[in-house]
């Protein structure tokens, strides 16, 4: 009887974290600053799925979720190309996907920016070269930068929007 009792006033053994991403939170405030120089509003991101392995598209929710919640930093997810400024592709674009890439970059007003997000869409991934895909999204859509990695964290997604808002800056679109 003594050991239940005892197991429950114990100290209990957990690993140390951090509640905050302090590199996160620096990234994401500098993100808002240069967002509000480019657009003078929020960023507005259509996430566009060409054939990817699903990965990539978990840290994009993650961004949304309330631990990293980007809607703060002013990076909004829209569900139609037509509200968006930024279109995100992720995976490599597959023959079956190829119009419906093609038919969302139509939809989106100018002037319309991509990013590929993850190894496929840059086309480094595993499925680069099968016969059942194009390759990357540039073979496809004009992307204007990659952001490598099988999935990229979050940080890295939103150090890449930054990288992506001095592209705009500099050639003052």
């Amino acid at each position: 009887m003594a050991n239940p009792i005892f197991n429950i006033f114990k100290p209990k053994v957990t690993e140390k974290f951090t509640l905050r991403d302090e590199e996160f939170e620096a990234v994401g405030k500098q993100l808002k600053r240069e967002i509000d120089k480019v657009f003078g509003r929020s960023l507005a991101i259509r996430e566009l799925d060409s054939g990817s392995d699903n990965s990539t598209e978990i840290e994009l929710v993650n961004l949304g979720a309330p631990h990293y919640d980007v809607e703060r930093f002013g990076v909004s997810f829209v569900a139609s190309p037509r509200h968006a400024d930024v279109i995100a592709i992720t995976g490599a674009v597959t023959n079956n996907m190829a119009i419906a890439v093609k038919k969302t970059y139509d939809a989106a007003p100018a002037p319309k920016f991509v990013i590929a997000i993850g190894d496929d869409a840059c086309g480094t991934g595993v499925f680069a070269d099968s016969y059942a895909t194009l390759g990357s999204a540039d073979k496809i859509l004009p992307v204007d930068l990659k952001i490598p990695g099988n999935p990229p964290s979050p940080t890295e997604i939103l150090k890449g929007l930054l990288a992506l808002m001095k592209i705009i800056l500099e050639k003052g679109q």
